[in-house]
């Protein structure tokens, strides 16, 4: 120990004189550097590695190569302190950077430099540390740092094969912990960049070509690639037996050429390997590296590099279905940047890309074919591009954007070692590039495949930004590519949806799933296996000439669906709910005519639709039937929050991906969330949620019978599932309250005293597909005989009020008598079950629910005024206790037994059950107790002896849960629902029937303290044969019920059934009654069915109803009056300059006109009225006769002509009347029409009429011409 000791301090001492330190700072830092390289660096030379035989020399050697390196390189480097690797690991937790010979200006300058050229991102900060060991060969071809207490990975730029097992010390590194933003907290460690070549510690042996022992000596000297190729090529010829045999007698061949591409390193069966080709511009080779011990060679071989590869052998690819490749053996070595003059190569290294332009790309960009959905099939480019990487999209997924604009997708290669970061200079060979194969990614996109070659040309100067909030395991994404084999477009798409729903998955579901199998999920399901390919050869991708890979070709697809959140959505639809319509599109043709009255009432309630394919224009659904067009002038300024489009839809910043989605056209729109019943009080709609919101909705589902059809929602199996909504109609209602004074003050918002709207969806569960099904919806798929596998049907807990676990499906039943009731209990299940008890019921009729006055007394429930409905229902079977929720499982034998009525009452939060419960549907009411009697209904309390005939009554608490029975042992009897035809012949006072809505009127209560309340709508429904009834909701007690849009078919239920003083027909709602919607209106079938054809001979005899509308053929008679005015648009008294009415002083006025034609079919004759913007083209005038019409009226005001028939003269001077006259009798006025009318109720009773003929007289009793109100009116050719 003394000698050893003694041996040391005179080797320190040594050390000390040699270098002669200057100072006390001096020799304590030459001390600690002595000190460190005795214990970590001298322990490694003593290895394979070769060494100095004197460690003080070597020391010496280390300090002075340190000093040459420093800014200062006359004096010591005393504010740097050495480290080894094991405290570099373990201590230094953010990323940094050293470099000893900066100085300070110099740092300053290197920081302001990277963080211009990032902007947003810091660059790494300095720290003053020296790194000193040997690089040695890792496991599958790493390059590591160690030293006597550990190695680290180091990631070096060109390595060159004379760095290996060599003491180095660097210059210049970076550190990226494991910990640091942005790195795989599964890595062992951090890892250190390499900035530039090392500096070598001692000297090493050279590389030379000689020839490893028993290798052939006819092939021992180099030969280029020419030779080599007509070598392998002669070979060809040979059989595998032959081929071996020379392989066995040790042949060995040494190629010198140029780098032409360098394929990712694999693992196959166990194998490492990785191949690369070399080239002399005419001919090219490939060689094949599966040695572990030159797996290395992967960073030191670069595309356009020249290099020597000595003692290769041939030998054959079984996998591939080629030729002979070369093989690395292991007495292989490689002689980079080679320059032999016999094999000097005169080829150019390939040219490398800096920029794309996009508009060059796509002219450039070879199509391949268009299909009828407008998809292309296009043809990649291989290029070599080098830039910077600015962003990483997602690390896991492979994603990344160069230079600002150009996305880098890397799924299709093998996992990168070392992830890219922000800042990164890469070059790329033989990489695809793409234009547009996805529309939520940057334009421009390369790809890379197997064989492609990415080299980061220089390392990032800025630490990484904090990732964004994605999924957690989007590793799984390449995975997922390289099972399923798809096409990029595909792949990108996934990728998107991915981001998108990790950001508007509500939590319980991110919990529960991962977001990248949903995703992937939902990518098949909505573009239906399209991108699907065969099995993925990688042998040939890496080795095939001409290069054929799967991006190769691709799709563009333009009409990818979009998805977005739910507040997206509604924010944007809210946001141009107003801006993007004119008042004046809302309101009828002829607007300018209307009254101050007829203005705000026609300007009350508007709604626009638009479909999420956005394959038609957007529709405005007013209160005529006619402005069911589109609306150019609702088309027109739009801004550029919504266009139309879903690409447009408030986009956010940070997203880049989706910068080039608005250059894309119209694209449909995609949302996905959990169904799930209405939250707040006042709603009675389900919703669809995500994290971000949640949105009302109108929902249908096609009826279980075979007659099919749709009808209203009703299992409640969809609640909590998982879903995206492919096919929807986004619907905005607008409420205005107004007082405009004429239409010329529809431009000043002033008049505008209230306005709001209403956003929701419609759609069709037709239309939905299930991502993460709910435990009741696995129970129904099961009964539905459809395939449970997968996590599609996965039973685990999903979160929520109904996620618990199943149990099994066999069942023991035992029966108990009780004082009230009879029950079946079930055998208790083991784990965390909840005992609960139930009963069937079968929805006999539902009432209205309305905002009521109720007592406190249940519990949770408070008094006062609560949203309430009451269901009428049967109760099938006992009240049932089981040890677990049995959900929606079918009924069992002993539920079937009884029927007793009860009246379910439904208030506060219960009544959010609304939505689903339909009449004729079967239900499972289920309580969380084991008292049965919670489930029996109490009857109503009388006097003695008074015989009550009431449903006993339950109110349904706000805990207990309704399950749809889709599979009852029992048939449901079918409701009677009547039409439109049956309800205008019946005779019954409460009506329940069906219908379509042609027409509706907003009726807004002005005498109301809350303005701009819709108190009752006005509704007018059809049937199929095109009769019409006016029916009238009271909304002024009830919550707002959506889906009341023309063309949407409702039911309407317990409904009275009135007739108007006149004999019309028409129905108004009660405190119980209810309305449904029962099917949807389809963009392509807006319109309502055609009013029926009627002859006017029988329509002046029908008795019954004479409220209908109708169609007639028929031409003009004669004209009985036309009268035309200009009234005053406040009180509608005579205009002349100014109005009429002493007590009015508007300066406002409209032109109105009215015409009496009498109309003759053949069958008899009528009396049709014309008013408004009918008249106009009704006599034939042109606008601008119109027009002057209306101004040569302005003095006089009115106007009023009695033609009488066809041979009046007129006496009058007045040149206008005389005009009117010959309009009113002329030959093209009298002609044939195809009018639409209604009767106006105003039917004389018959009279009795004293006909003369010669000299007989007859008496006849005259049935009066029937008085007709014209709806449309459409002009008939003579022929």
């Amino acid at each position: 120990m003394d000698t050893s000791g003694r041996a040391d301090t005179d080797s320190l001492q040594l050390f000390l004189g040699q270098l002669q330190p200057e100072g006390d700072a001096e020799t304590s830092w030459l001390k600690d550097m002595f000190s460190f390289l005795s214990e970590h660096l001298f322990p490694e030379l003593s290895g394979p590695a070769p060494h100095a035989a004197d460690d003080v020399l070597t020391g010496v050697s280390v300090v002075k190569k340190i000093q040459d390196n420093m800014a200062a390189p006359h004096r010591l480097p005393v504010s740097y302190r050495p480290v080894s690797v094991s405290w570099l690991l373990s201590l230094q937790h953010l990323a940094c950077v050293s470099n000893p010979s900066w100085s300070t200006n110099q740092q300053r300058a290197w920081t302001k430099e990277a963080e211009l050229s990032l902007p947003g991102h810091l660059a790494l900060p300095r720290v003053n540390l020296l790194l000193i060991g040997c690089l040695r060969e890792g496991r599958a071809g790493e390059w590591r740092l160690t030293d006597a207490s550990g190695s680290v990975r180091c990631e070096c730029l060109s390595p060159s094969p004379m760095w290996l097992n060599r003491p180095v010390f660097l210059p210049h590194w970076n550190y990226i912990p494991h910990n640091a933003p942005g790195r795989d907290p599964e890595e062992a460690g951090g890892y250190v960049e390499l900035i530039g070549s090392p500096v070598l510690l001692c000297p090493g042996p050279e590389q030379g070509l000689a020839v490893c022992p028993g290798a052939g000596a006819g092939l021992s000297r180099v030969v280029g690639v020419r030779e080599a190729a007509g070598l392998l090529d002669n070979s060809l010829y040979l059989s595998v037996s032959t081929c071996l045999s020379l392989r066995a007698r040790g042949q060995r061949l040494s190629v010198s050429g140029l780098v032409g591409s360098v394929c990712p390193q694999l693992v196959v069966a166990g194998t490492t390997f990785f191949c690369f080709w070399l080239t002399d511009g005419a001919h090219a080779l490939r060689v094949l590296v599966k040695d572990r011990s030159r797996l290395w060679w992967t960073q030191c071989v670069c595309v356009g590099q020249s290099v020597c590869v000595t003692a290769l052998r041939v030998c054959v690819l079984r996998g591939w279905r080629g030729n002979n490749v070369l093989c690395v053996t292991d007495c292989s070595e490689l002689h980079t940047n080679y320059t032999h003059t016999d094999t000097l190569l005169d080829t150019a290294p390939p040219l490398k890309m800096s920029h794309v332009d996009d508009e060059e790309c796509e002219e450039a960009e070879p199509e391949r074919g268009v299909n009828q959905s407008g998809v292309r099939i296009k043809k990649s480019r291989v290029i070599s591009y080098q830039g910077t990487v600015t962003e990483v999209v997602s690390e896991g997924a492979g994603l990344y954007v160069i230079d600002r604009r150009v996305g880098l997708c890397l799924a299709y290669q093998p996992t990168l070692r070392r992830k890219l970061r922000p800042g990164d200079s890469v070059e790329l060979h033989h990489v695809h590039f793409l234009y547009r194969p996805c529309p939520d990614f940057p334009p421009s996109m390369l790809c890379t495949c197997l064989r492609s070659s990415l080299r980061v040309a220089s390392f990032s100067r800025v630490g990484a930004s904090p990732p964004a909030s994605s999924c957690p395991s989007d590793g799984a994404l390449p995975r997922l590519l390289l099972e399923k084999n798809t096409g990029v477009s595909e792949y990108l798409w996934a990728c998107h949806l991915s981001s998108q729903l990790t950001h508007s998955l509500v939590p319980s579901v991110l919990q529960q799933q991962c977001v990248c199998v949903l995703s992937w999920k939902l990518m098949e399901s909505v573009l239906e296996g399209r991108g699907r390919r065969g099995r993925r050869d990688i042998y040939s991708e890496m080795l095939d000439d001409p290069h054929t890979c799967p991006l190769t070709q691709y799709r563009v697809d333009p009409s990818v669906p979009r998805c977005i959140s739910v507040s997206e959505l509604s924010r944007s639809l809210q946001s141009s709910c107003w801006s993007l319509v004119s008042l004046s599109s809302l309101l009828p043709p002829g607007g300018s005519s209307l009254t101050r009255t007829q203005i705000n009432a026609a300007l009350a309630w508007s709604c626009r639709s638009l479909s999420s394919d956005l394959q038609d224009r957007p529709l405005d659904l007013h209160h005529q039937p006619s402005d069911l067009q589109d609306r150019p002038s609702d088309l027109q300024d739009r801004p550029s929050d919504l266009q139309d489009r879903p690409s447009d839809l408030q986009d956010r910043p940070s997203d880049l991906q989706d910068r080039a989605a608005d250059r894309l056209g119209w694209r449909p729109l995609l949302l996905v969330g959990v169904l799930q019943l209405p939250q707040r009080s006042g709603d009675v709609s389900l919703q669809l949620r995500d994290t971000t919101g949640a949105v009302d909705c109108v929902v249908t589902e096609t009826r279980e019978e075979e007659e099919g059809g749709q009808r209203a929602a009703f299992n409640t199996a969809w609640i909590g599932c998982l879903v995206c909504v492919q096919k929807f109609t986004m619907v905005t209602e607008r409420f205005l309250q107004s007082d405009f004074p004429s239409y010329q003050h529809l431009d000043q918002e002033e008049y505008i005293t209230h306005r709001h709207c209403r956003v929701y969806l419609q759609f069709s569960l037709d239309h939905v597909h299930i991502l993460s099904p709910s435990v009741a919806m696995v129970t129904y798929l099961e009964q539905r005989g459809e395939e449970s596998g997968g996590d599609v049907t996965d039973r685990r807990q999903r979160g929520g009020e109904e996620e618990e676990e199943e149990s099994p499906p066999g069942r023991k039943r035992r029966r108990e008598a009780s004082a009230s009731s009879v029950t079946v209990t079930t055998g208790p299940v083991g784990g965390g079950s909840r005992p609960c008890v139930s009963m069937v019921i079968r929805v006999e009729q539902k009432e209205g629910v309305a905002w009521r006055n109720m007592v406190a007394g249940l519990k949770g429930e408070e008094a006062g005024l609560t949203l309430c409905c009451s269901v009428r229902a049967a109760v099938i079977g006992p009240v049932v206790s089981w040890g677990r929720d049995p959900r929606n499982e079918p009924m069992t034998d002993s539920e079937t037994e009884s029927e007793v009525k009860v009246v379910l009452v439904l208030s506060g939060r219960s009544a959010r059950w609304f939505p689903l419960l339909q009449p004729g549907c079967f239900y499972r009411l289920t309580a969380h107790t084991q008292d049965p009697s919670v489930l029996i209904g109490r009857g109503a309390s009388g006097r003695k002896g008074v015989e009550l005939h009431t449903d006993s009554t339950l109110h349904v608490r706000s805990d207990w849960r309704l399950h749809t029975l889709t599979r009852p042992l029992l048939q449901a009897p079918s409701p009677a629902v009547r039409s439109v035809s049956d309800v205008l012949d019946c005779r019954s006072e409460l009506v329940c029937f069906q219908a379509q809505v042609s027409d509706r009127i907003s009726l807004n209560d002005r005498t109301s303290d809350s303005a701009g309340v819709c108190t009752g709508v006005r509704l007018t429904v059809c049937d199929p044969t095109g009769r019409t009834l006016q029916v009238y909701l009271d909304l002024s007690h009830t919550p707002y019920p959506p889906g009341l849009l023309p063309g949407n078919t409702l039911l309407l239920s317990a409904f009275q059934r009135r007739v108007s003083r006149s004999g019309g027909v028409y129905c108004s709602s009660l405190p119980v009654s209810s309305v449904s919607v029962e099917a949807l209106v389809e963009t392509s079938s807006v319109r309502p069915p055609p009013a029926p054809m009627m002859h006017l001979g029988t329509w002046a005899g029908i008795r019954k109803q004479r409220c209908i509308v109708g169609q007639v053929r028929c031409h003009v008679v004669c004209f009985l009056f036309l009268h035309l005015q200009w009234s005053c648009s406040l009180c509608g008294s005579l205009y002349q300059q100014t109005c009429s009415s002493s007590q009015c002083s508007s300066t406002s006025s409209v032109f109105q006109s009215t015409a009496k034609l009498v109309v003759d079919d053949g069958t008899g004759e009528a009396h049709v009225w014309f008013s408004g913007a009918l008249v106009r083209p009704l006599l034939r005038l042109a606008d601008s006769q119109w027009a002057g019409l209306q101004r040569a009226l302005r003095v006089r005001g009115h106007l009023r002509v009695s033609p009488r028939g066809r041979s009046l003269v007129c006496d009058s001077d007045d040149p206008l009347l005389h005009f009117l006259l010959c309009v009113c009798s002329s030959d093209v006025v009298c002609r044939q029409l195809s009018l639409t009318c209604r009767n106006q109720n105003k039917q004389k009773p018959e009279d009795v009429k004293r006909f003369i003929r010669g000299e007989r007289d007859f008496m006849t009793r005259v049935t009066p011409s029937p008085q007709l109100t014209c709806l449309t009116c459409l002009h008939l050719d003579a022929d």
